[in-house]
């Protein structure tokens, strides 16, 4: 089996040894020797971090101005610049909701078949599923930049000027050729013709192709003069009429001279034998559905009516070969290079090993004139191994490899093919064709494996992508969607990946927090929200601190906040000290429950605000509201003992309000032996003075007496 070495042993891949090739990546450093050190670490995605260190001289006054060192980054991996690290970003956040789609639907066929007891596992119809999926993904890997269409048809102009496609696409063509499209396995053949016609020109970097004879030719038509004399024009011709590019091939024939209006009367019998193969061409039978419009051939969607049509076709062609016409023709070029066209139609083997370049484009010239009637991966492969030793290649093209992987039915070989040459978003993703258009792929992928930790290879590819996804600042919120479709370590790795998020910034943090919420994750979205509140706490940021805590719902912490926030303002209750923290009270709001409680420093707060009214001139209804805070304060039992004189004392225009005493005799009284318990409590040695002047205590008791005396002489 191609691509399988005779050691590979339990491999669960097994490659041939020469596709271990070493790799040289060049370091561009810039600093003068002599190189003293180096230290290698892992960066971002396939990246690696190379430190380079210089040695110093010894003495220091001789210091070249030269930097001691410099980081470089190196990246890893298959550099070929069709796809750069913008266009990847692209095709990954547009590849989610087309995978997405199709796991929803799978999850809902395979409910749909418990229900039913089906043997089957999907619908009859799964693959129109798989298919538009295809499309979706395909849609996704053009180029993005469009080339200008010309509004003028030049007739000399063979090959339309097209942006050039990129290897991943063609690669993702063959997988849902050979895989997905079940509707067209009957042409498939006709599949791989047109395959190659939009990306023969991928080829023509590593060898000869008819594209590349195509695009040189193009370049010296305007020159010749009498184009068919000049030998390249029938190669030309030739070439890509082996690959089946009829249309080109017409387009070629009809710039021949014998079609000029002063040359149709002295060469008539050469121009009836030029359209005469013209005619033929345009008139090939294709067994094929339909054709786009401007695409020379007939179709036949049956083998019947195909074999009849190919049968009267090629008996056309036998009788112009043997017709004597030949004999009249007096032009040699036109009359070699139109025989062996027709031996290309005929199928001559030689005639097709020399029109064709490399085994890919001989390969399809037998699909078209020699075994059109080729069905069946097996015989197919017999085939590739045919033309392949009929036309050697120097060098293997990467999607060589693919190809004859898929057509010797050898899953393994195609994934590890997809895996070294496109990289894990393919693998990833084919994995969903693979399964679709094999039982025996699907059993191979999706079977749990002792070796792997008891995944399949499938969830072991996903993990794989997910990993590189996450490796990146710019993809890690998509590397959930496909965490979350591997059933065994899926989920574990997806709460390691929210925990290493950073929670410093809250942007991140809010799309760490709703990405749990997407996927029913309360637990570690508290947990998140935890941890963020305690960092934003210890490095000063309060107030994002308590938000993040009260999100998570962190009853214990939120408690400890305010305990420590009580304290505080106990030590000092002035106004600049309560003003600091009046926006921490309000964000932790009255329902933490801790001994004393914040109850009493809301109130406290509405006291503030009350007194403030006061002593801005305001009427004697602010200086009752004042005084009924004050009272309540005073009878609540959750107000500390240290905050009695304070109180008081911050109220002594109350308890000398000139126009009348605000406070009864009850009030009063009550006052007066909350002041006497703290003379007493003065006494023990624990009791915590505050921050007040000397004489605080004996102008509040002073103004308590007062206020005493008035209320008794009013009542």
């Amino acid at each position: 089996m191609p691509g399988l070495s005779a050691d590979s042993g339990n491999a669960l891949v097994p490659l041939s040894p020469e596709a271990h090739v070493s790799v040289v990546y060049p370091l561009h450093h810039g600093l003068k020797p002599p190189i003293s050190r180096l230290s290698i670490s892992w960066s971002r995605g396939n990246a690696l971090r190379v430190s380079v260190f210089r040695e110093l001289p010894a003495e220091s006054g001789d210091s070249d101005g030269e930097a001691g060192g410099k980081v470089v980054q190196v990246k890893l991996g298959v550099a070929d610049g069709e796809v750069d690290d913008a266009q990847w970003r692209r095709i990954a956040y547009g590849s989610v909701s087309p995978f997405a789609l199709l796991q929803s639907r799978r999850n809902s066929v395979l409910a749909l078949s418990k229900m039913s007891m089906s043997s089957s596992p999907y619908h009859p119809d799964w693959w129109e599923y798989v298919m538009e999926y295809s499309k979706d993904i395909s849609s996704l890997l053009d180029n993005a930049k469009s080339l200008p269409t010309l509004m003028i048809d030049d007739p000399k102009t063979v090959l339309k000027k097209v942006e050039e496609p990129t290897c991943l696409k063609a690669a993702w063509g063959l997988l849902e050729i050979f895989y997905a499209d079940k509707e067209s396995q009957a042409w498939l053949p006709e599949r791989i013709v047109d395959w190659l016609a939009d990306y023969d020109i991928l080829f023509s970097g590593t060898q000869a192709t008819v594209h590349s004879k195509l695009v040189e030719f193009q370049k010296e038509i305007v020159r010749l003069q009498a184009i068919e004399d000049d030998p390249r024009y029938w190669e030309v011709i030739t070439s890509a009429l082996a690959v089946g590019w009829l249309e080109i091939v017409v387009k070629l024939l009809r710039l021949h001279g014998s079609y000029q209006l002063d040359q149709l009367s002295n060469r008539e019998t050469e121009n009836g034998l030029v359209e005469a193969v013209a005619i033929l061409i345009s008139k090939m039978p294709r067994m094929r559905s339909e054709l786009e419009a401007g695409r020379l051939g007939e179709c036949f969607k049956t083998k019947p009516d195909f074999i009849k049509a190919w049968e009267k076709w090629r008996a056309q062609i036998t009788k112009l070969d043997c017709s004597s016409f030949w004999v009249q023709c007096d032009h040699r070029q036109t009359r070699d290079g139109l025989r062996n066209m027709l031996q290309v139609m005929l199928g001559n083997t030689n005639n097709l090993c020399t029109s064709t370049c490399h085994w890919i484009e001989l390969y399809i010239s037998h699909f078209l004139y020699v075994r059109p009637f080729t069905v069946g991966l097996e015989s197919m492969h017999a085939l590739a191994q045919k033309c392949i030793q009929l036309k050697p290649i120097s060098s293997s093209h990467r999607l060589m490899g693919l190809i004859i992987g898929i057509l010797g039915e050898n899953t393994e070989v195609v994934l590890a093919e997809c895996s070294r040459a496109f990289g894990p978003w393919m693998v990833a993703h084919a994995i969903e064709l693979l399964t679709a258009g094999s039982d025996q792929a699907e059993i191979i992928l999706q079977e749990e494996r002792d070796n792997l930790g008891g995944i399949s290879i499938e969830e072991l590819h996903r993990l794989v992508y997910a990993q590189v996804l996450s490796s990146h600042a710019l993809t890690w919120q998509i590397a959930p969607i496909y965490l979350t479709s591997c059933m065994k370590q899926g989920m574990g790795l997806l709460e390691v990946l929210l925990y290493k998020q950073p929670v410093q910034d809250n942007q991140m943090l809010l799309k760490t927090t709703e990405i749990c919420r997407l996927y029913d994750l309360e637990s570690i979205s508290s947990s998140i929200m935890k941890i963020a509140g305690v960092y934003h706490w210890k490095h000063g940021r309060k107030g994002s601190g308590v938000f993040w805590l009260q999100q998570a719902r962190d009853e214990f912490r939120l408690n400890r906040i305010a305990q420590q926030l009580f304290d505080f303002v106990g030590r000092s209750i002035s106004d600049e000290s309560f003003k600091q923290w009046e926006g921490l009270i309000e964000l932790l709001g009255s329902e933490s429950k801790i001994a004393g409680g914040l109850d009493f420093l809301h109130k406290y707060r509405d006291f503030k605000k009350s007194l403030q009214q006061v002593q801005v001139g305001k009427t004697a209804d602010a200086a009752q509201q004042a005084v009924e805070s004050l009272i309540s304060l005073m009878r609540n039992p959750s107000t500390p003992q240290r905050f009695w004189l304070p109180l008081l004392h911050d109220s002594l225009k109350l308890l000398s309000w000139q126009e009348r005493p605000l406070l009864n005799v009850n009030q009063t009284n009550l006052l007066l032996n909350k002041l006497q318990e703290l003379s007493m409590a003065r006494l023990r040695p624990d009791f915590i003075e505050a921050n007040l002047p000397p004489q605080a205590l004996s102008s509040v008791r002073l103004a308590l007496a007062t206020n005493l005396g008035r209320a008794i002489l009013e009542e």
